[in-house]
């Protein structure tokens, strides 16, 4: 085990947070050991492709990595295929499942989450999937061919894009979901109204306020009991509920957890030297105080530059809005802010069908922002309704539900 005086960082996950944490502390000019430990092989890459052309084929797993080989390695990385299984926070080292000991001066816990498992009998059967990462993609991708049936359970953002990618290769697609509503706690019903009849249109059978009871083994393939009396008939279920973060082992240290472990502004957690950020930090919003946990693209990639300089000793506070999209289809949905932290909601109907929905303070403050329509069209306002979000515009209500208001004008 090396010195623990010399400065060294740990970095527990080696995905999308921790590749790009890798890469910014070297750009920021940290120049001592970095171990890199995750359990996935390959190098770091970018989840959202998973459920969409990465699935269907249409872009390669390699173009999801964040850089290739040669790159890694002139980031002179000591690269783990392992687990962190304990830390000591006293002594500042850390156990991996391999048996390694490393010392550390700093480390950050960018773990994420493992896949959420469906707690019913027969869910631990062959072909019961769940898409979390590549060898998940893998395994799901040949199911996705003319004619098969898909059973997806979960009506979120994973389920949502997997059955539009399932319907463009000619599958049969049911999907089953325990709220009343697609998406539930991520978007207005406005717009979740709007995604379900999209997948209607589009041939997806919808089961709403339904749950599975039980997925059983037939002749010809699964078949799942839903709680409405009806069983389907598929050759794969996809399982997507959410994700576990991994909270056991920062836990187990001592470290406060909630939903995710608990950081401040600066992204350390309680404990001096350790930090976390992406889908496992649950931390402070800029916007209202109150406590995040964010699984998007965006959260991991701002998160990770502010982790970097924090764990070489400085002092940044994470303050990013928060972004996120999901496309299905040939439509895309958005998300930015925080529209929670909302008094007032103003619904802005475009001509076309598409819509937006802006959230403000009482001093008409735009707070958060959401959106859907044709990718195609709706693209530039999604980006000038994230921008009005970020500059913390304000505008009457009046002047946003009007489609003649141009957005760029409220941006000066």
């Amino acid at each position: 085990m090396h010195s623990s005086r010399a400065p060294s960082i740990l970095i527990a996950g080696a995905g999308h947070c921790g590749g790009r944490t890798v890469q910014a502390l070297r750009e920021y000019g940290f120049a001592g050991r970095i171990d890199l430990v995750g359990d996935e092989p390959g190098l770091p890459y970018e989840r959202p492709p998973l459920s969409k052309d990465a699935l269907t084929g249409e872009r390669t797993h390699a173009s999801l990595d964040l850089m290739d080989a040669e790159a890694l390695q002139a980031l002179d990385v000591q690269r783990h295929l392992a687990r962190v299984t304990a830390i000591d926070t006293q002594a500042h080292t850390a156990t991996l499942s391999n048996g390694t000991a490393l010392a550390y001066t700093s480390l950050l816990f960018a773990n994420g989450g493992a896949a959420r498992p469906l707690p019913i009998s027969g869910a631990q059967l062959p072909g019961v999937l769940s898409l979390r990462n590549k060898a998940d993609a893998l395994v799901l991708a040949p199911y996705l061919a003319q004619g098969k049936r898909i059973a997806i359970i979960g009506g979120g953002f994973i389920g949502l894009e997997v059955a539009a990618s399932a319907r463009k290769k000619g599958c049969e697609v049911s999907l089953v979901e325990g709220a009343p509503q697609l998406m539930g706690r991520a978007v207005p019903k406005l717009l979740a109204d709007r995604a379900q009849a999209l997948h209607v249109a589009r041939g997806v059978d919808l089961h709403l306020g339904v749950s599975p009871l039980h997925i059983a083994q037939t002749p010809t393939g699964l078949s799942v009991a839903l709680s409405n009396g009806i069983t389907l008939q598929a050759d794969a279920v996809l399982v997507g509920i959410g994700i576990i973060p991994g909270t056991d082992v920062a836990q187990a240290a001592g470290i406060a957890v909630a939903r995710g472990i608990l950081v401040n502004r600066q992204l350390q957690t309680n404990v001096p030297n350790v930090y976390a950020a992406g889908d496992v930090a649950e931390f402070p919003s800029h916007i209202s105080g109150a406590l995040l946990r964010q699984e998007t693209w965006q959260n991991a990639e701002s998160q990770a530059r502010v982790a970097a300089q924090n764990l070489m000793g400085g002092a940044v506070e994470f303050a990013a809005s928060s972004w996120f999209w999901s496309d299905q289809y040939d439509y895309q949905l958005q998300v930015s802010g925080e529209p929670a932290a909302g008094v007032h909601t103003v619904v802005r109907e475009q001509e076309d069908g598409d819509v937006l929905v802006f959230y403000t303070d009482a001093a008409h403050r735009i707070v958060g922002a959401c959106g859907w329509g044709l990718s195609s069209r709706i693209a530039k306002d999604l980006k000038l309704a994230r921008t009005l979000v970020e500059r913390g515009a304000s505008a009457s209500p009046e002047l946003l539900a009007d489609p003649a208001t141009r957005l760029k004008a409220l941006l000066k």
